[in-house]
Formats: structure tokens, C-alpha cells, sequence
């Protein structure tokens, strides 16, 4: 792999990870347009390298959080930490219960269907758009909620549904405040993130790669540098209520694809 190859794939990574776009519904379009043998599939090991960065960034932008979080849990007491990290726990459960039941189906769903691609970007739309107009409050996530956003990042994994939009407009239209919402959104991922990282390790995979290592430096400094912005900005941009703008987006590149699908790919 091409340094200018792994920066790329890591800018790529490190933005769509956090923007409320759709990574997956946008590489299935690619695919469709380009050709399926026009993209190559990344190796395990980048996508594990990527995927560490993007998660690093994260704990990063909140590093104040991580760090009250751990010291509330190590207290060993029942206190706001130790709520928090449950919460985090009860969002993960539907994600991981659909990942590992209908891991089959769902890769059935990646084959650069792009209507359904559109409709899944459309929906997000429609998400995003509401949850701009929701009224910002002191609201924070409860048990209730967390499994609510669970379920909306279980959904998530159809593509052309924005895991970040969809959590965090699913914790905004529940009522809660814009910015904990955000929070919840991406400290919620990072769990996640690393058990996957985790699962590859343990796989086996990994020893059948060949990438040098200059390259996959380049990657991850290019996708913790790019989350580490696209983090920011993207919790700027709840707070302010300029979900809108993505929301145009995602409904109009979801109306291209149903339209080329429907017109220019039969």
C-alpha cells in the first residue's frame, strides 16, 4: 500500500466516522458507480489501524470525561461515573446482539443496492432534520434512553444510516441536551470500536498482512488527525443546530442514488 493510499483511507475513516453521512451507504454507492473491483478491500490490519485511531481520537477530544469516569470507577462507589459507564454498557448490547446474530444478513445487504442505500440516506435526512428543530435542554441520557440509542445504533449498521447521526438524534428527539448527547454518542462507539479491534486480533487474520509500516503510520496519523476534527466540529455543530446542512446532503445524494438505480442501472 501506497503512503498517499493509507493517508487517504484515513482521512476518509477518521471523518465519516463522526460526520452524520454515512460511511458504509457512501462506499456502496462507490461501489455501484465504480465497479466492485474497483475498490479493493482494505486489509485487516489498516482497517484495525484506522479504526485504533479513530477511537484514540475520540478518548482524546474527552479525555477530561475518560479520566472522571475511570476515577469514579475505581472508587468503587455507586456514583454518576459508575451510572454513566452503565449506560454506556446497556447502548452496547443491541449492536453486539445484531452483530453477531444476523452477521450473514447484513452482509447480504452490502451488494450496491443503491435504493435501498437512498431510502436508508433519506431516512437519516429526516433524523437529522428533526432533531435540529428539538428544543435544547438540561436533559441527561438515562437507562431508558441508552437502550433507545442502542437500538438506533444497532439500526445503524444498514447502510446508508449515519451511526453518529442516529444516535445522536435518536438522544436529542428523547429529550435530552444537545451536548451530552454528543458526548453519549461518541464515548458510546469507543467500547465498541475496541472489541472489534479485539475480535480481528484474536482472529489470526492479522498474520496474513504485509503492509509496511511507514504506511500505516501515515494512515493513522491522517485518521486521528481528521477524527480529532471531524469530533470537534461535529459537537460544535449539534450544539449550534446545524444539523440541517447534512441533512440536505444526505437527502440529496440519497434522491441521486434511488434515481441512477432506478434510471441508469438497469
Amino acid at each position: 500500500m501506497e503512503i498517499i493510499d493509507a493517508v487517504f483511507l484515513g482521512i476518509i475513516q477518521g471523518l465519516t466516522e463522526f460526520l452524520p453521512v454515512s460511511s458504509s451507504g457512501h462506499l456502496e454507492i462507490g461501489k455501484a458507480l465504480l465497479g466492485s473491483q474497483s475498490i479493493p478491500e482494505e486489509s485487516l490490519m489498516i482497517t484495525v489501524v484506522l479504526h485504533f485511531a479513530t477511537a484514540l481520537s475520540t478518548i482524546v477530544v474527552f479525555r477530561k470525561d475518560v479520566a472522571e469516569i475511570f476515577r469514579g470507577l475505581f472508587s468503587f462507589r455507586w456514583n454518576d461515573e459508575t451510572k454513566f459507564s452503565l449506560k454506556i454498557i446497556i447502548s452496547m448490547i443491541p449492536a453486539v446482539i445484531v452483530g453477531l446474530a444476523f452477521e450473514e444478513e447484513l452482509e447480504s445487504l452490502f451488494g450496491g443496492n443503491l435504493t435501498f442505500v437512498g431510502f436508508m440516506l433519506i431516512i437519516t435526512s429526516l433524523l437529522l432534520w428533526l432533531a435540529d428543530r428539538a428544543k435544547n435542554t438540561g436533559k441527561i441520557v438515562s437507562y431508558k434512553d441508552s437502550l433507545i440509542i442502542g437500538l438506533a445504533q444497532a439500526i445503524a449498521i444498514l447502510p446508508g444510516i449515519s451511526r453518529s447521526g442516529a444516535t445522536i438524534s435518536t438522544s436529542v428527539l428523547l429529550g435530552n441536551d444537545k451536548s451530552k448527547a454528543a458526548r453519549f454518542s461518541f464515548l458510546m462507539v469507543v467500547p465498541l470500536i475496541l472489541g472489534k479491534i479485539a475480535k480481528d486480533l484474536l482472529s489470526g487474520d492479522l498474520t496474513n498482512t504485509t503492509i509496511e509500516p511507514i504506511p500505516l503510520l501515515a494512515g493513522f496519523i491522517a485518521a486521528f488527525v481528521a477524527g480529532f476534527a471531524a469530533c470537534t466540529w461535529m459537537i460544535a455543530l449539534v450544539r449550534k443546530s446545524k444539523l440541517t446542512y447534512f441533512a440536505i446532503y444526505c437527502f440529496i445524494v440519497g434522491a441521486i442514488a434511488i434515481i441512477y438505480q432506478y434510471f441508469y442501472a438497469r
